[in-house]
């Protein structure tokens, strides 16, 4: 029997944002880095961009397999929450409530500054945003699944820790 509470295309627990979440950031990493006449970027600013697009490297990596140990048993690829899931609100999850998403946003932007990538750049913003998009849909099925979730969301930022 087919499940009509969900249009096909969104899956019934949110399968095609995670799809979408691999061409995006397979893009980011893969796709073309640069074009449309654009010029190389300045030495001194590449070189900078370097040092700090490794060290968000490292830090988006360390953030994203923190955040995954703190979910535990709760850890799941789609957004909908697992039968049986707990609210996670402590470790990173006390600073931004998609730390995951975090630490792969901390990635893609590491590397656009790595490669010195301008459309690199772009593909992480278009990745920022669909992180967006994906975790507001995430966000309503965690409300109904926990009371205390709407609580959370007034007391804790997004997706950048602080900002957003």
């Amino acid at each position: 029997m087919a499940d009509t509470r969900h249009p096909w295309w969104k899956g019934r627990r949110g399968e095609w944002y995670v799809v979408l979440q691999g061409l995006l950031f397979a893009l980011v990493v893969f796709g073309p880095r640069t074009g449309f006449g654009l010029p190389p970027w300045p030495r001194g600013l590449a070189t900078a961009a370097g040092w700090t697009g490794g060290m968000l490297i490292v830090a988006g990596i360390a953030m994203s397999l923190a955040a995954a140990l703190h979910l535990g048993t709760n850890l799941t690829p789609l957004p909908y929450p697992r039968d049986g899931a707990r609210l996670v609100e402590h470790g990173l999850y006390r600073l931004v409530r998609h730390p995951i998403y975090c630490g792969v946003l901390l990635t893609a932007f590491g590397w656009a500054l790595f490669v010195q990538g301008s459309l690199t750049l772009a593909w992480a913003v278009v990745l920022f945003v669909f992180f967006d998009i994906k975790s507001r849909r995430e966000e309503a099925w965690l409300v109904q699944r926990f009371p205390a979730y709407a609580d959370y969301q007034r007391r804790v930022r997004k997706l950048l820790p602080f900002v957003y």
